[in-house]
């Protein structure tokens, strides 16, 4: 248990279940019937097949499966970086499959955060100019856009390490930028891969805390790809794929995986 064990539902439980199966029924975020296949060597290899997923709005979804089952490829549709072989992918009002390359881009900018394993920070640029690249790019850096930047990284406690450069940072430090960034263009949805991977427990529980409830505190719709047993135990629900299909399950069967 952990010290939001009693503030939010424990997933799995019969009011978790229920906060679940409710919010269902007002779908921010649908997949119907996706499949995503590639080719190699003249085989096609089938990675998604069929799968029907569906998030509400200020979810914390957490996702578990072995390697190989098709994380990475649901993450990569849902954030617009690929395109169903067939099926749908609704965010909001946006079916995002429909859109071309750049209007992809586009909606990725403007909506969407991603927060990774590694940091994609950029080494030239300081704390403070790599939390404000989002929004350079989308032409957005108004006063206000500014000074949210400044505000987050003073939320991650890094407001005296905004003129700092990457290497100067540890590795929790680095992802605590790279939190601020993802959040910056207040985004529709965040995705994040295994966020606490590569960091040691004490970093691993600062950074989960902290992207929680800054997630919490702005409704962002999140899915998150770990392992983590906190991260199981705050989340809303758990889902787990397993051969390119998704299926929710209680926090005893996701620690039992």
């Amino acid at each position: 248990m952990n010290a939001l064990t009693g503030i939010f539902p424990e997933a799995g439980s019969p009011e978790g279940a229920y906060r679940a199966r409710r919010m269902e029924h007002h779908a921010f975020i649908a997949l119907d019937g996706v499949s995503r296949s590639f080719t190699e060597s003249g085989t096609v290899r089938p990675v998604l097949t069929g799968l029907d997923f569906s998030m509400t709005r200020g979810q914390f979804v957490a996702l578990l499966g072995r390697s190989g089952a098709g994380k990475s490829t649901l993450l990569n549709l849902m954030g617009g970086l690929d395109v169903p072989t067939s099926g749908t992918v609704r965010i909001g009002d946006t079916l995002v499959n429909t859109l071309d390359d750049d209007a992809r881009t586009l909606f990725r900018r403007n909506h969407l955060g991603f927060v990774f394993q590694s940091f994609n920070l950029i080494p030239t640029l300081s704390v403070r100019d790599n939390v404000l690249l989002p929004l350079q790019l989308a032409g957005t850096a108004t006063p206000q856009a500014v000074q949210r930047a400044v505000d987050l990284l003073a939320e991650v406690g890094l407001g005296d390490r905004e003129e700092s450069y990457p290497d100067r940072l540890s590795g929790g430090e680095q992802q605590r930028v790279a939190i601020a960034r993802a959040l910056v263009n207040e985004p529709r949805l965040l995705l994040a891969d295994e966020p606490t991977g590569n960091l040691d427990y004490r970093t691993g529980r600062l950074v989960m805390d902290l992207l929680h409830r800054l997630v919490r505190e702005t409704a962002t719709t999140m899915l998150v790809v770990t392992h983590d047993r906190d991260f199981l135990q705050a989340s809303d629900r758990i889902t787990v794929m397993r051969e390119g299909r998704i299926a929710d399950v209680s926090y005893d069967e996701a620690i039992a995986q």
